[in-house]
């Protein structure tokens, strides 16, 4: 009897990895509707297909993006400090025009340019240092990224080289904040006010060399900075690469075809499909600030439109879930449902021209230098950060050692860690949105804008 018990306390235990996190995951959502009490129109739906999707997103009555909605006090929470200044963040005015175009101006560099600053990192670009007596190591795609993409946007800003200190400066707040958004730790306010610290000191001591819009404190500057670049930009980068190399590193084939040469259009299909697959945008919520009538349905004012871009880039595709990077060869980008940059009318991603040219750049280096693989599930939110066996050589990945033990062992480390991650993304979760229902950020920020 005790061997019969004991037996079936350890299948059970040894199952919760499969079963527990879907279980504990459609929890917090419930607990975060609950908590924040947002009632949304999420689309596409049954009632509006991927047409009305596009239509409503170009929409110039749907462009509020933080006032009036509950949400909103959320991600000003995560972004924290500076939210008030982020271009995603801001509302239709003449800050949002002057801060929008301003973004534009600072990435707007020639394909030249761009290209030449990449090729920086093309000698072992992640850093990993593998030689012929190691020639496989183990990593994480997202850390992996960051560093690169932290020196990058420094010196596109800055026009000098980044140190390692301020490389780690800026790295570590980037991963503050994305871990805190995927609720997989609390935010550490201190680590971000240490970069915050840091860049007005450069704009104090006259280093940054581009005139702001008028209108800005050296406080919000700084804000700025690190919002629209220290974070967003290198976060999103770092994840959509990750993602890329993620996709290569499960499809062998692609892999090897990518190293054959086939790049001209091929890489460019494979980032494309990565994109559809995984778009740097899970779901973008727009405030409707004017009632909207729109195919016998009335869309109200204040009514909070979530557009779902992984939904809305399955629809239209034969096989929507597979990745198959030559379809695109008969379905060209602009006649599909694929927008992940969102759409021109309707603040759409000002880095769009410098993530394309810069992600297939870095791309060419990174799979010429390096082979990856992983067995782990991947999914588009990323929170186990990418794991990933890079090894110098296709030939490496053939070795027992690797095949039987290594892989196996990461694959039994995720489930065990997706385990512990949907505990504490609960946890987490419920404490972070409690908190930011009770400081009100972004409330309290228009209430004050209102009584001046």
């Amino acid at each position: 009897m005790n061997i019969f018990l004991l037996t079936v306390t350890v299948a059970f235990v040894l199952s919760l990895p499969y079963w527990l996190p879907p279980l504990i995951i459609r929890l917090r959502m419930n607990v975060f509707t609950r908590i924040n009490g947002e009632e949304a129109l999420h689309l596409p739906s049954d009632s509006f297909n991927a047409e009305d999707f596009k239509t409503l997103y170009g929409n110039p009555a749907l462009s509020g993006r933080s006032k009036g909605a509950e949400l909103s006090d959320l991600f000003w929470y995560w972004l924290a400090p500076g939210p008030e200044v982020h271009p995603e963040h801001l509302e239709l005015s003449d800050r949002y025009r002057n801060l929008s175009r301003f973004t534009r101006q600072l990435m707007a560099r020639s394909r030249t340019e761009l290209e030449s600053m990449i090729d920086q990192y093309q000698q072992d670009p992640l850093r990993l240092s593998l030689h012929h007596k190691k020639n496989w190591t183990s990593i994480r795609l997202r850390d992996a990224f960051m560093p690169l993409w932290a020196d990058f946007f420094y010196r596109l800003l800055f026009n000098e080289p980044c140190n390692e200190k301020t490389r780690n400066l800026i790295v570590n707040h980037a991963s503050d904040v994305v871990n805190a958004l995927k609720c997989c730790k609390l935010r550490n306010m201190s680590k971000r006010h240490q970069l915050t610290e840091f860049l007005v000191n450069k704009l104090e001591s006259n280093e940054f060399p581009h005139p702001f819009p008028p209108g800005l404190t050296t406080l919000e500057q700084a804000h700025y900075l690190q919002g629209a670049f220290f974070n967003t930009a290198i976060v999103q980068m770092s994840e959509a690469m990750s993602h890329l190399i993620m996709v290569i590193a499960q499809h062998p084939h692609c892999q090897e075809r990518l190293r054959s040469g086939d790049h001209d259009h091929y890489l460019d299909d494979v980032i494309n499909e990565s994109l559809r697959l995984n778009p740097l945008f899970g779901i973008a919520h727009r405030i409707v600030t004017d009632t909207v009538n729109f195919k016998g349905s009335t869309i109200k004012k204040g009514t909070v439109v979530c557009f779902n871009y992984p939904e809305f880039h399955k629809q239209g595709y034969e096989n929507p879930d597979q990745f198959n990077p030559d379809r695109w060869q008969q379905c060209p980008a602009k006649d599909s449902n694929f927008m992940p940059f969102g759409i021109t009318s309707n603040r759409s991603c000002p880095a769009q021209g410098l993530a394309t040219v810069t992600m297939r750049r870095l791309a060419f280096h990174v799979i010429n230098s390096y082979w990856f693989t992983s067995p782990v599930p991947h999914t588009r939110s990323l929170p186990n950060r990418g794991p990933c066996l890079v090894m110098l050589s296709q030939s490496v990945s053939g070795h027992r050692f690797i095949r039987h033990i290594i892989l196996p062992l990461m694959l039994l480390r995720d489930h065990w860690e997706d385990l512990y991650r949907s505990l504490t993304q609960l946890v987490f979760g419920t404490i972070m949105i409690l908190h930011a229902k009770k400081l009100k950020l972004c409330k309290k920020y228009f209430q004050q804008l209102e009584s001046l």
